[in-house]
């Protein structure tokens, strides 16, 4: 199975499954002498792991990351650096009834079909038990951006039918962090963990967008023709477990503007060049121009349902299968940190790439 590395410079490759002994991550390229704080690891791990209110899956998981190689008395050492987490709740007899069955808008049939067999214990290498990996590695790369002066905050800004209209520049993203659904609008947070609450006793589940802001970014990110900044976040997003959409900037909306509406002019700003408006988010030409980088990722309904639903099995015949065990009725709120780390992962290779500056 090939696919299991991201990034050119600051490269990971994880490892691991859903239901296995850990999962890990190997980081490659990162700079020599980085001071690490590993306890910052930890809470952005603790802000993925399951369990952490009543509107996540209930599994159990401490998510405590160790780390095997590549840091020294708190630094970097240009080495590889390995960071594990072990898998401490798995239930896997919660999927002996889907052994043979192809779970609605799974990876089962597919990994089946290409590779000749599949974990259906939580759905192995495909389950969102992956990410963690992601997580950990893009805290060190948060690390690394934080000595070229560059932020990521993301949010949840939709949660089914409920939107959160108001555009970033009007909302303090500071208090994303102070509710479990992670919206940063106290009002809005309250429709959404309400409608989240209601959908788990129903059995069913919701989709939802998370979006994002990077602040910081130096002028020049991003290679033209294929590389295109944009194009990495694209990729990077869209790799993510049941992602179903990117967009950057004015997004789709923009198409509904003139173009003499859409341009963002150039002006002096205290001797910086910058644009007037920020409809190209950021990225011109595929390079980042300085001004803040937004976009917005949208996740679809979790597929696994506490209902009963109609397929097949490996055998192509008709039969009904209903998730059991524990599971998101909605994973935006736990996404967000996913959707920070797949950032910070591009921006650092990137900025490596740029020799934009050495720590």
């Amino acid at each position: 199975m090939a696919g299991n590395s991201f990034g050119e410079l600051f490269r990971i490759t994880t490892f691991g499954e859903s239901h296995g002994e850990a999962v890990g991550v190997v980081i490659d390229g990162c700079p020599a002498g980085l001071s690490i704080d590993l306890e910052q690891v930890q809470r952005e791990l603790d802000r993925r792991r399951p369990g952490q209110s009543h509107i996540t899956t209930q599994r159990q998981e401490a998510d405590q990351v160790e780390v095997l190689s590549g840091i020294f008395e708190g630094r970097t050492v240009g080495t590889p650096i390995t960071l594990l987490v072990r898998n401490e709740d798995a239930r896997s007899k919660d999927y002996s009834h889907i052994k043979d069955k192809f779970r609605p808008s799974h990876a089962d049939f597919t990994y089946q079909e290409k590779y000749g067999l599949r974990d259906y214990r939580g759905g192995g290498r495909s389950s969102a038990r992956e990410t963690v990996a992601r997580v950990a590695a893009g805290a060190i790369a948060k690390q690394y951006l934080a000595t070229l002066g560059v932020s990521i905050q993301g949010y949840v800004s939709t949660v089914g039918e409920i939107d959160l209209a108001k555009p970033y520049t009007e909302l303090d993203l500071a208090l994303a962090e102070t509710n479990i659904v992670r919206c940063p609008d106290p009002e809005t947070a309250e429709r959404m963990i309400a409608a989240i609450e209601d959908i788990r006793k129903a059995g069913d589940t919701l989709g939802g967008v998370v979006s994002c802001v990077i602040t910081g970014t130096p002028v020049g990110l991003g290679e033209p023709v294929f590389d295109k900044l944009h194009a990495d976040l694209a990729k990077a997003m869209m790799s993510i477990n049941a992602t179903k959409g990117f967009e950057y900037g004015s997004g789709f909306a923009g198409v509904r503007l003139k173009g003499s509406e859409h341009n963002d002019k150039f002006e002096n700003q205290a001797g910086h060049i910058r644009t007037a408006t920020n409809h190209s988010g950021g990225i011109q030409g595929g390079i980042s121009n300085g001004m803040d980088i937004y976009f917005r990722v949208a996740f679809k309904p979790v597929a696994t349902l506490m209902q009963a639903q109609e397929t097949v099995d490996e055998h192509g015949d008709a039969t009904t299968i209903q998730g059991r065990g524990r599971h998101d009725p909605c994973v935006v709120p736990r996404a967000v940190p996913i959707v920070e780390a797949m950032a910070a992962l591009v921006l650092a290779d990137h900025a490596l790439r740029g020799r934009v500056a050495r720590v």
